[in-house]
């Protein structure tokens, strides 16, 4: 009787060990994956502020350095003009692991030339009186 349950607790000797080698990998890929996709929603929400920023610094006349800030977020920046607003679109690959996927942000700002082009003519009549 002291021999059977001796063989039966042989029997099972390393099966742990199998089910931690096979489950190892499969926790080590799902946290490489978790910590990739991290990263690119960090590198989205460095896009998307300085898209943001980018269309203020248009707003003002200064495109250029807008553009300037997209690229050092690791994107590519397009600036468009619609009514009273410009808008800039920033585009960025999401790195190695995510080849294929590209980011994008887009942000408007008041286009303050045509809203002081707007407000001179406005403002070319005669002023009222007070009396």
């Amino acid at each position: 009787m002291h021999e059977r349950r001796l063989s039966a607790r042989l029997g099972d000797r390393g099966s742990v060990t199998a089910e931690f080698a096979i489950a190892l990998p499969a926790a080590v890929l799902v946290l490489a994956f978790g910590a990739v996709i991290l990263a690119a929603c960090g590198h989205q929400v460095r896009l998307q502020d300085a898209a943001a920023d980018a269309a203020r610094l248009a707003g003002r006349g200064e495109t250029e350095r807008g553009t300037a800030l997209v690229a050092d977020a690791g994107g590519t920046a397009s600036v468009s003009r619609e009514d009273e607003l410009v808008c800039v679109t920033a585009t960025a690959s999401a790195g190695a692991p995510l080849i294929g996927v590209v980011l994008r942000a887009r942000s408007c700002a008041l286009d303050e030339a045509a809203f002081e082009d707007a407000a001179e003519g406005v403002g070319s009549g005669v002023a009222p009186s007070d009396g």
